[in-house]
């Protein structure tokens, strides 16, 4: 009888956390360098066994820096925050790159990344926004936004209505009234799910300015179960479309905004994401997204 041995391929990664603040917290990613042969499939099923939001596969490019495919456990993403900062950070640890300017190729086209003593900064696209108004067409409501959050009206911001917001990728952007309605969110991911099917996004980024819940410009929730993500701890890609709505929507003048983020999981992960606007004529052309990095541990992974 012939028995036929499936060989199984071992590959090396690290965990990162990307946007900790004082050394401690962040959003773990992996990071899987020299990765040049993995197909997408093989790409999918380390992210899979890997098992965190994302993992990121870093690989040689003919155009930028290096080229960067992102996977969560279930699909391709085109970009992703933290995943972005953790790997240029650990880069950066390994003397792969130095302070100034490089860049990322994507399957969404080149980004510019920044070092600037240790911490990595990401590019991100000048703000679209779509109003609510503008999701009839989708048969999404703000109702069947605020009943996916468990939350009613009486909860949301007075200063801002929710409102989706595009810098590369898709998210709802929800303010709430303060930290007492951001902690006692009660999400129905089938629900965030289904919404954001019909609107292409990533998921909802949910945040107060409220001085008693944070020092910070804003604290904020992230949701992407269409994504195998419930909630996250940190999220470059959705801090820079809120840092947009702080500007633009809430009329507050500054270019650099200070973003906390995972403090009302379970359990905490504080995490902080600077967003750094280029405005000019009072409309925002780009803006940088970043933080620090640290390496959690090593791993490898069979596929």
């Amino acid at each position: 009888m012939n028995i036929t041995h499936t060989k199984t391929k071992t590959v090396s990664a690290q965990i990162v956390n990307g946007f900790v603040t004082g050394g401690m917290g962040g959003n773990p990613a992996g990071v899987v360098l020299d990765a040049d042969e993995l197909g997408d499939a093989e790409m999918l099923r380390i992210a899979g066994e890997i098992g965190l939001s994302e993992t990121a596969f870093v690989s040689s490019s003919e155009t930028e820096g290096f080229k960067l495919d992102f996977f969560t456990p279930n699909r391709r993403i085109a970009h992703c925050g933290h995943a972005t900062i953790a790997t240029f950070s650990y880069l950066a640890e390994l003397g792969r790159v130095s302070d100034g300017e490089t860049s990322k190729e994507t399957v969404d086209g080149p980004r510019k990344i920044l070092i600037k003593n240790g911490a990595a900064y990401m590019e991100q696209l000048a703000p679209k926004y779509r109003t609510a108004g503008q999701w009839e067409k989708d048969e999404v409501t703000v109702a069947d936004v605020l009943q996916s959050l468990g939350i009613t009206e009486n909860d949301l911001s007075s200063a801002v209505s929710p409102i989706l917001v595009n810098t590369g990728n898709s998210f709802v952007v929800v303010g709430v009234k303060d930290g007492a309605t951001l902690s006692g969110l009660n999400p129905d991911f089938g629900l965030i799910s289904t919404i954001s099917e019909k609107l292409d996004l990533i998921g909802y980024y949910v945040f107060t300015t409220d001085n008693n819940a944070t020092e910070k410009d804003a604290t904020t929730r992230m949701f992407a179960p269409r994504y195998a993500i419930e909630e996250e701890s940190a999220t470059g890609m959705a801090a820079g479309p809120l840092a947009c709505v702080l500007h633009d929507h809430l009329h507050i003048e500054k270019d650099t905004f200070q973003i906390e983020q995972g403090v009302f999981m379970e359990p905490a992960s504080p995490s902080l994401i600077t967003v750094e606007l280029s405005v000019e004529k009072g409309g925002i052309q780009s803006l940088m997204a970043g933080g620090h990095g640290m390496v959690s541990r090593s791993l490898s992974v069979d596929y």
